[in-house]
């Protein structure tokens, strides 16, 4: 039965049945909501009086550690999530492998993708089991060696997008290898260019441009990554408009697996600090992505990296690049990355859709 209430009369468990406003463009919460207390403060601080509910209190789910467990031993394990500090130095190694063969790269030799594959594939497998840890990779960056963890953050990240969108693990693990791969080319560009801290020239742009080439050239006879592989590695920086190089090419003629590349290329490079650019917060940059560069990038590809970084839930504590830390209050169906937050300096609870200049910064675990 649908009656109206009062907010003091809500508890958690009923249904919403309107969609409510608050003074605000977009509905603060929507029809079929299924209300928790945290949802009850938001609109008690919207001053909401009253509300059309459904006289009901859903029936939750059995937790899954109470119900009888069909799990063997190993897939016990394999749930065991592997932890920050682990993850961390494991990845660290796998920068300081890459930063060695680089050097020999350098040197003239051909890239050992043999050798490449057998210190990131491991790596690749973990990070696409916890998630999570994805939208850390920025922090585990320093900028003096930024183009090593770049190349080991752009497998990581491409193999997590294809694994989100539903591909094979063999697809995954060849597009993560073809990430960290993708730019080998940069061994053969100047040092002075690629350590330089001011911005390029654009002489020196159109040199670091070359890499592209460079490294499908390098690749070019290895049989352990396909062929489309590495026409993605060609590819992972043109653009669907044809902004892109090196050949300025357009939407069709760009593959998905390109597309895969290019979203994890320029997310990682964004999010990060470097010699001559400042960092953006990760949640800034999926909103710069989908809005700024709107038509550049393939749309499914951008969805799906939302999905793995910007999956966040009520209740959990953030900080915003203002530098104040509040809890996730409410978040918009159609505006995921901007929720309410309720601050910790003063219990005030802010909503981000209407102060676009301030944004999610970290989760604060």
């Amino acid at each position: 039965m649908e009656v109206y209430k009062t907010i003091s009369e809500l508890r958690a468990g009923i249904l919403l049945k309107e969609d409510i406003y608050g003074k605000t463009k977009y509905p603060i919460m929507r029809k079929d909501t299924e209300l928790s207390l945290e949802h009850i403060e938001v609109l008690q601080a919207f001053g909401v009086k009253r509300v059309k509910v459904e006289e009901r209190v859903i029936q939750k789910d059995i937790p899954d550690s109470e119900k009888t467990s069909s799990m063997n031993a190993d897939e016990v394990l394999e749930n065991i999530p592997v932890s920050m500090f682990q993850l961390r130095k494991e990845y660290n190694e796998a920068v300081g492998s890459y930063k060695k063969e680089f050097s020999y790269w350098r040197a003239g030799q051909r890239p050992d993708v043999p050798k490449v594959r057998a210190f990131v594939i491991p790596l690749l497998e973990k990070f696409i089991k916890q998630k999570k840890m994805l939208v850390m990779l920025n922090d585990f960056s320093n900028p003096e060696e930024y183009i090593y963890h770049h190349s080991v953050a752009v497998g990581i990240l491409a193999a997590a997008i294809s694994n989100q969108m539903g591909y094979e693990k063999g697809d995954t693990l060849q597009l993560g290898l073809a990430g960290v791969l993708a730019d080998c080319g940069m061994a053969k560009i100047s040092p002075s260019i690629l350590e330089k801290t001011a911005f390029l020239t654009k002489a020196e742009y159109n040199e670091v441009k070359k890499h592209t080439l460079f490294s499908v050239k390098m690749i070019q006879d290895t049989p352990l990554l396909r062929q489309d592989m590495k026409m993605a590695i060609l590819q992972h920086h043109e653009r669907l408009d044809g902004s892109g190089y090196p050949r300025g090419e357009k939407m069709s003629t760009i593959s998905i697996y390109s597309q895969i590349l290019a979203v994890a290329d320029v997310f990682h490079a964004m999010t990060s600090e470097r010699l001559y650019r400042v960092k953006h917060s990760p949640y800034k940059v999926i909103e710069m992505i989908k809005e700024e560069e709107f038509g550049k990038f393939d749309i499914k590809v951008v969805e799906a990296l939302l999905k793995l970084v910007g999956n966040l839930s009520i209740g959990t504590r953030v900080k915003l690049t203002d530098g104040e830390i509040g809890e996730i209050m409410f978040i918009h169906r159609d505006n995921p990355l901007r929720p309410m937050i309720k601050k910790e300096s003063d219990g005030v609870i802010i909503d981000l859709t209407a102060h676009r200049g301030i944004a999610i910064s970290k989760i604060i675990e």
